[in-house]
């Protein structure tokens, strides 16, 4: 990514990071997750994020493998391999006692290990090898992307999804931040989400949310809608 004020080097992210696991949310490179944070462990994580490096990983649990618990215990879920790193870029406190924040999605993660904690969020032991890609610039145009076609598919599923977007904000939305706004917002499967967060580049990434939203659109036409 640009370099800015506030941009950390991709040899300069951390080794751990305090994790937030939530089915369903999905954080990209270069994209803005907001989140509304009441438990009092990930109020705890949001303090301490704000007093070391605002870096809190978003990841999902594995559903597919409830049982699959490592020894977690049944508040803690396995969680997949392949998460997002997010900046806290945004703070606020609600009147209620939680705290409104906003993740800028910096660099995915592979989990290595999970680190023991007395603050009751978790913290795993991380690696950024396979990624460094994400703190580069992504190209604004992507090669070999049917744009005309995937857009058309697209409004068809955003109707049949009940979304009300407008076609000249779709069109004049670059690639990469079309792809990564749609992966984010979309209401995919949990699975969806997550093949779409471990796509290896942004073409891949393309690929699989036109292939999803296709098979969407046809089962709608079929009477079989799923979503």
């Amino acid at each position: 990514m640009t370099a800015t004020a506030f941009h950390t080097p991709f040899e300069a992210l951390p080794a751990s990071l305090p994790v937030f696991p939530l089915t369903g949310a999905l954080l990209l490179p270069g994209g803005r997750l907001p989140l509304n944070i009441f438990e009092p462990r990930y109020l705890a994580m949001i303090d301490d994020a704000l007093a070391s490096n605002r870096m809190i990983g978003m990841i999902q649990p594995n559903m597919a493998n409830p049982d699959d618990n490592a020894g977690a215990g049944t508040d803690a879920p396995v969680l997949y391999s392949v998460g997002c790193v997010g900046r806290l870029t945004g703070f606020a406190e609600s009147d209620d006692g939680r705290y409104l924040i906003t993740l800028a999605g910096v660099c995915r993660f592979r989990v290595l290990d999970e680190v023991a904690t007395t603050r009751g969020y978790r913290r795993c032991s991380v690696s950024w090898s396979d990624f460094e890609a994400d703190t580069q610039d992504p190209p604004q145009r992507i090669e070999g992307f049917e744009r005309d076609r995937f857009e058309t598919q697209l409004l068809d599923y955003l109707k049949i999804c009940g979304l009300n977007v407008e076609e000249g904000a779709v069109s004049e939305t670059p690639d990469e931040r079309l792809i990564t706004s749609l992966a984010m917002v979309c209401p995919f499967e949990p699975s969806e989400k997550q093949a779409l967060l471990e796509a290896k580049t942004l073409s891949d990434r393309a690929r699989v949310i036109s292939t999803l939203v296709d098979l969407a659109v046809a089962s709608a036409s079929s009477g079989g809608a799923k979503h």
